[in-house]
């Protein structure tokens, strides 16, 4: 009962959030606006960015597959994938996607440890490709963001994550419980395979390309003209920031984001808005296509 209250709580705790930094952002940028900028969109980039959303899904898919036993088939995979994908956008807070991920995967194997861990480093690795762009991107295209808050910002998220695997995978903590020691166990089995691990990589930089594309697509489709490496700087950035789990799905702390980030490269506050909602409801209209696959596979 204690645990149920709790998780309800931590919950309206996330709508506060979420509903302040977006009542804050909509109040400097004015309701009508964003959304009249949104309605001249461009229909053919936000559809284009649907299908983008749904094959980049498949592709993750493939990546989790490299991460599990022989005997798991693609197929199924990516129908966890879909479905955890509409929880974590229609449901945030109640049911988060990589947790109905491990569920559908524990119902599969018995295996929860296995489950966990599979879907964990399905999560670090793509996190790895994340931080690798951010790296890269920062050093092209340190003139653009020189003098600004993001030359240090983007340093200190990637320090963070390195810190964070050290204490994860180096100091292995908690490995007197069985569970996470069966983990561990996961992890010095797939860590010795040098080249799942380089495909898994490659795999996860070509998901975030096709992200950080959809994203300037979406621009393009409100008739902006920035320069993609703006997209490839503040990607990393906007995706830490959104999955910190303070807010609903990201809501708010994204909007906030793209404001400040793009507020740097010239762009007004109202159009960072829309380019953050458009944005966003194009994954959303993707992630419906996981509804019907989660009623599939209940009847």
């Amino acid at each position: 009962m204690a645990r149920k209250l709790n998780k309800i709580l931590f919950f309206l705790l996330k709508l506060v959030v979420s509903s302040s930094l977006l009542y804050f952002v909509l109040s400097k940028t004015g309701v009508e606006k964003v959304f009249a900028i949104i309605k001249t969109i461009n229909p053919f980039a936000f559809i284009a960015v649907i299908f983008i959303y749904i094959f980049s899904i498949y592709v993750s898919s493939i990546r989790w597959r490299l991460l599990l036993p022989d005997e798991f088939k693609g197929k199924r995979l990516f129908s966890f994938y879909l479905i955890g994908s509409f929880f974590n956008t229609f449901l945030p807070g109640l049911v988060g996607g990589d947790a109905v991920k491990t569920y559908y995967l524990y119902k599969e194997t018995n295996k929860g440890s296995l489950s966990f861990a599979s879907v964990f480093m399905d999560r670090y690795i793509g996190f790895i490709s994340l931080m690798t762009i951010a790296l890269i991107s920062f050093a092209a295209g340190f003139k653009y963001v020189k003098g600004s808050l993001i030359e240090w910002l983007l340093p200190v998220i990637i320090f963070s994550f390195l810190i964070g695997s050290f204490a994860i995978f180096r100091l292995r903590l908690g490995k007197g419980i069985k569970a996470i020691s069966e983990f561990y166990g996961y992890f010095n089995e797939y860590s010795s395979q040098k080249m799942l691990l380089v495909k898994t990589l490659m795999l996860s930089v070509a998901i975030q390309i096709m992200a950080i594309l959809s994203m300037y697509i979406i621009a393009l489709g409100l008739g902006q003209q920035i320069s993609l490496l703006y997209f490839f700087i503040f990607f990393p950035v906007i995706v830490t920031i959104s999955t910190l789990p303070i807010s609903i799905s990201g809501i708010g702390l994204r909007e906030g984001a793209f404001v400040f980030l793009f507020g740097t490269a010239g762009v007004k506050p109202e159009m960072a808005t829309a380019m953050s909602f458009a944005w966003f409801l194009s994954t959303a209209s993707g992630g419906l296509v996981g509804l019907f696959e989660y009623l599939r596979l209940k009847t």
